[in-house]
């Protein structure tokens, strides 16, 4: 990243890990924009980094890169002082323009992410577990896990490679789930599986699941 960056005529003044780590330097630095990569953006503590950054460093703007997000981690990553969410396999134009924006004071995130986050914090489903349900018994075990993987943020090379199928089975999945969810996108469908508690009730589904042939 630090390189591709380089080579499209941005100054990186430096580049670090881990993040706690990255934090320090970063205030040390003092940058116009901090590109923050997380793994699990939902887990607890992972955007106390923003939060000592934006405390010690208020200027700049932090870009948070990781997988696609439940709404409630998109939204702890805004609460924590973030100007911005873009996935991690985003194409580089992706990235260096949520960087203008960023450093422009806008947030910026893709749209779907940002409607998902508040829609969840605004209106929470009355009855997740039931609407998960009723979404479950739509799709197949094969299926139910291509969406955990892509709620993951595994595109499809990484898919068919975590399943053991060609890529073009594990595209054909991915938009048979797409259509049974009736989404038009990825993003859609992991927004929509958090918000019902899919995939909670996925776990033990694939834990108690025999192979499908």
């Amino acid at each position: 990243m630090a390189s591709a960056l380089k080579l499209r005529g941005h100054r990186v003044l430096a580049a670090a890990a881990p993040v706690a780590g990255a934090a320090d330097l970063v205030i040390a630095r003092a940058p116009e924009v901090c590109l923050l990569g997380t793994a699990a953006p939902a887990a607890p503590g992972t955007f106390d980094p923003v939060v000592k950054i934006k405390r010690d460093r208020p200027q700049v703007a932090v870009l948070v890169l990781g997988p696609v997000p439940s709404p409630r981690g998109i939204a702890a990553a805004f609460a924590a002082g973030a100007s911005g969410y873009v996935r991690h396999d985003e194409r580089i134009e992706g990235v260096e323009g949520a960087i203008l924006t960023a450093r422009a004071g806008e947030a910026a995130v893709a749209p779907q992410l940002l409607q998902g986050a508040f829609g969840e914090l605004l209106n929470p489903a009355a009855q997740p577990d039931d609407e998960g349900q009723r979404l479950l018994q739509m799709l197949t075990p094969r299926e139910v896990e291509v969406l955990v993987r892509v709620a993951d943020g595994e595109d499809t090379r990484l898919i068919a490679a975590g399943m053991g199928i060609a890529p073009s089975t594990a595209r054909t999945h991915v938009q048979r789930v797409l259509m049974k969810l009736g989404v038009g996108s990825r993003l859609e469908a992991a927004a929509l599986a958090a918000r019902t508690g899919l995939l909670d009730r996925a776990g033990p589904l694939l834990d108690s699941a025999g192979p499908e042939l």
